[in-house]
C-alpha cells in the first residue's frame, strides 16, 4: 500500500470494481467522535480499498474542445436587491450535511407574470452536536427566503408574511399546484421533517404536509411533482440520500496527515426513496412498495422527469451518489420497472459507479427522444446518455467532446439550456468541490470553480465559457441552480444557490434568434400540465419536444414555462400538446417571439390559445 500527504484518488476501486465517489479524499473511519479523539489521527483504510495519492495526474489533462459562445450572460445580483446569504453553519466536525447546499425555485407564487424566486437555508449546528438535539432554525439568519419580484425587476424579501421561515436543515424545492386551485405551492426537503406548503393564494403559505401524510423525515433531497397515474392529481417523488444522523455522522474521515475532511458517503446506508399518490380527498398515500421504486441501496441526490420510451407515461430518473443510477420505467399500471441497468444508463461505459449529483432529461439532439446528463464530481466525467428510441441508452459523454471538458470538474444544478435560441439545447453547470480542503491535494483541482456553459453545434458540445461573459471566470461554491425567463424576454436566465454565500444571478443577454414561449393550464389533467408532451413542429416537419416538467438539476425547481427556440426560422407549422390524460390538441401558426398560454380544451384537437 502506497501513501503520501495527499488526499486519495477517486481512481481506487472497491471489490466489485465500482469506482469510489469520493475524488482525492481518504475515507478513513478513524474514531468515533463520541470516543476518543486523536490530535494525529491514524489512518486506517477501509478493507478493499486502496487510496494512493500517486495515481493522481501530476499535471491536468489538456483541455477539451473550445468555441466562441453566441450568448453572454451579466451577473445581476446586486440590481435585483436581492440580499439573502445561505447559512450552512460549517463546524470543525465536518458534519457531510454542510457542505451539501441549497436549492433554488423559479415561480410565480401570486400570479403577477413575474417569475419570484424561493431558496433554501441550513441551521444552525452545534459544534459538535449533542446527542438528540436538533439543528435550529429559528434565528432569520438561517431562515428559507421568499423574494416576489416587483414591476421594477427587484426583488423584495416577503418570507415572514408569507409564512415561509421554514424549519429544520432544508436543501430541497419542488414546485408544482398540487390541489388545482390555480395557485402555486411549494414542497421543501432537508434533514428532519419536510414540509408541504399550500398558497392560500392571498400571498401566504401554510405547512399542510403532517395534515396531508407528506412529512416523513430522515435526510430528503430533490423533489419532483408527477401525475405517474394520469388522474389528473399530482404525485410526488423524494429523493433521500443516507440513513444518516449526527451520531453516525461524528466519525472522523481525513488524509494521512491528519486533515480532517468530509465523510465518503459509503460509510453510511442508503435511504429509500419515497413516491406518495395523492387520493381523491387531496390526501397523500406512500406507495413506494407497490409501485417498485422502495430500493434502500440508492443514495439520491438529483431526479428528472420524462416520458423516455414515448409511451404516454412519465418516467423517472435518479442520479444516485456512488452506487449505480436508476431509471424507473412507468409501466402505466401504477407500477414501475428499474431499467437503469439493462438499459444502459445504470454505470459509465466501463461499467463503475460515479458520483450521481445534478440531473436534467432533455432532447439535445432533437431525434425525438429525451436524453439525459448527470453531474458527477473530478476524474469522473459528467456522464451524458444518448437515447437511442427503443428504451436504451449509449455512453456519448466521450463522443461529444463532454468528457473531455469535464475531466477534472465537480459539478451540481445543471440544465439543458438553448442558451442563445438557436434551436440546439446547450448544457449548464454549477461547479465547485465538495471537499473545502481539497487544494491540499494537488495544484490544480480547486474548491471554488467557475460555471460551465457547453455549447451544442449540433455534432457535439464545445466550451463556451470563456467567452460567455465575466460571471464565467469567477469561482464559486455553487450547489443548486434554477433556470427560467426573470424578466420575460424570452432568454433563459440562471439563478445559482451558493454555499454559504450570496446567490448569483445571471441574465441572458440574449441573440437575434426567434423564440416561442409556452405556458400550459390543464382542466382535465393537474392545472401545471405537468407531464404534458409539447410538440414544436417547423414548416419543414422538423420538430422539437419538451416535457412540461420543473424539476431537474440539483435540489432545485425550475421556471414551467418551456422557451423553445426557433434560429433563424420566422415562424412554425404547429405547437401539438399530448396532455397527461392522453388526449393530444393542436393550435397552428400561433405568433412567435411572445409567451402563449395554452388552455386545455374540453374537447380534443382544439386548444383555446391565451395570449
Amino acid at each position: 500500500m502506497k501513501r503520501s500527504g495527499d488526499l486519495t484518488t477517486e481512481r481506487t476501486m472497491n471489490r466489485d470494481r465500482r469506482s469510489v465517489w469520493w475524488p482525492h479524499s481518504i475515507i478513513l473511519l478513524i474514531v468515533c467522535a463520541a470516543g476518543v479523539v486523536a490530535q494525529q489521527p491514524t489512518p486506517t483504510p477501509r478493507p478493499g480499498r486502496s487510496y494512493s495519492s500517486d495515481e493522481l495526474p501530476k499535471t491536468p489533462p489538456p483541455p477539451g474542445p473550445k468555441g466562441q459562445s453566441p450568448v453572454t450572460f451579466t451577473d445581476v445580483t446586486a440590481l435585483s436587491k436581492i440580499n439573502f446569504k445561505h447559512a450552512g453553519s460549517p463546524t470543525s466536525q465536518k458534519y457531510l450535511l454542510e457542505t451539501m447546499g441549497g436549492g433554488v425555485a423559479i415561480f410565480d407564487y401570486d400570479n403577477d407574470g413575474r417569475m419570484d424566486l424561493f431558496f433554501t437555508n441550513g441551521a444552525l449546528l452545534t459544534d459538535p452536536m449533542p446527542k438528540g438535539l436538533a439543528p435550529d432554525k429559528s434565528g432569520p439568519k438561517f431562515w428559507n427566503r421568499l423574494d416576489h419580484q416587483k414591476a421594477d425587476g427587484t426583488f423584495e424579501d416577503v418570507t415572514e408574511r408569507a409564512g415561509l421561515k421554514g424549519e429544520g436543515f432544508s436543501m430541497g424545492v419542488a414546485t408544482g399546484d398540487y390541489d388545482n386551485d390555480g395557485y402555486v405551492d411549494l414542497y421543501v426537503t432537508g434533514y428532519g421533517e419536510n414540509h408541504l406548503y399550500h398558497n392560500n393564494g392571498n400571498g401566504t403559505f401554510t405547512d399542510v404536509a403532517k395534515k396531508l401524510g407528506v412529512a416523513d423525515g430522515g435526510w430528503s433531497t430533490s423533489a419532483a411533482w408527477i401525475d405517474y397515474d394520469r388522474d389528473g392529481r399530482l404525485d410526488l417523488f423524494v429523493a433521500r440520500y443516507l440513513d444518516w444522523d449526527f451520531e453516525k455522522g461524528a466519525i472522523l474521515c481525513g488524509d494521512s496527515r491528519g486533515t480532517r475532511a468530509y465523510c465518503h458517503p459509503e460509510n453510511f446506508q442508503g435511504a429509500t426513496n419515497i413516491l406518495y399518490r395523492q387520493r381523491p380527498d387531496g390526501t397523500f398515500e406512500d406507495v413506494s412498495a407497490k409501485a417498485g421504486i422502495a430500493d434502500p441501496n440508492g443514495k439520491s441526490l438529483g431526479v428528472a422527469i420524462a416520458d423516455f420510451d414515448n409511451d404516454g407515461w412519465p418516467d423517472i430518473f435518479v442520479a444516485n451518489d456512488s452506487v449505480r443510477q436508476e431509471l424507473y420505467h412507468n409501466l402505466g399500471n401504477g407500477r414501475f420497472e428499474d431499467v437503469a441497468v439493462m438499459t444502459g444508463a445504470g454505470y459509465d461505459e466501463d461499467g463503475k459507479t460515479f458520483a450521481g449529483m445534478g440531473v436534467d432529461a432533455s432532447d439535445y439532439d432533437n431525434d425525438g427522444y429525451p436524453d439525459v446528463f448527470i453531474t458527477t464530481l473530478s476524474y469522473q466525467t459528467y456522464p451524458l446518455y444518448h437515447n437511442n428510441g427503443d428504451l436504451s441508452f449509449s455512453y456519448a459523454t466521450k463522443t461529444t467532446g463532454v468528457g473531455q471538458i469535464t475531466f477534472i470538474n465537480s459539478g451540481w444544478g445543471t440544465h439543458f439550456i438553448d442558451a442563445d435560441n438557436d434551436g440546439l439545447r446547450d448544457i449548464f453547470v454549477a461547479q465547485s468541490h465538495v471537499l473545502d480542503t481539497i487544494e491540499k491535494s494537488t495544484g490544480y483541482l480547486k474548491y471554488k470553480q467557475t460555471p460551465l456553459l457547453m455549447r451544442n453545434t449540433g455534432k457535439g458540445f464545445v466550451d463556451v465559457s470563456a467567452t460567455a461573459g465575466a460571471p464565467f471566470t469567477q469561482p464559486i461554491v455553487a450547489r443548486g441552480a434554477a433556470f427560467g425567463d426573470l424578466n420575460n424576454d424570452g432568454q433563459i436566465d440562471i439563478v445559482l444557490g451558493i454555499l454559504n454565500d450570496a446567490p448569483v444571478i445571471l441574465r441572458n443577454n440574449g441573440t437575434k434568434n426567434h423564440w416561442l414561449g409556452i405556458r400550459l393550464v390543464g382542466s382535465q389533467s393537474n392545472r401545471s400540465g405537468i407531464g404534458a408532451r409539447v410538440s414544436v413542429i417547423y414548416s419543414d416537419g422538423r420538430r422539437q419536444i419538451f416535457d412540461a416538467s420543473t424539476s431537474g438539476s440539483y435540489l432545485s425547481a425550475n421556471d414551467p414555462r418551456m422557451i423553445v427556440g426557433l434560429g433563424t426560422a420566422n415562424g412554425i407549422r404547429s405547437v401539438e400538446v399530448r396532455w397527461p390524460d392522453g388526449r393530444v390538441e393542436m393550435i397552428t401558426s400561433p405568433e412567435i417571439d411572445r409567451y402563449v398560454t395554452l388552455n386545455e380544451s374540453s374537447q380534443s384537437n382544439q386548444i383555446r390559445a391565451a395570449r
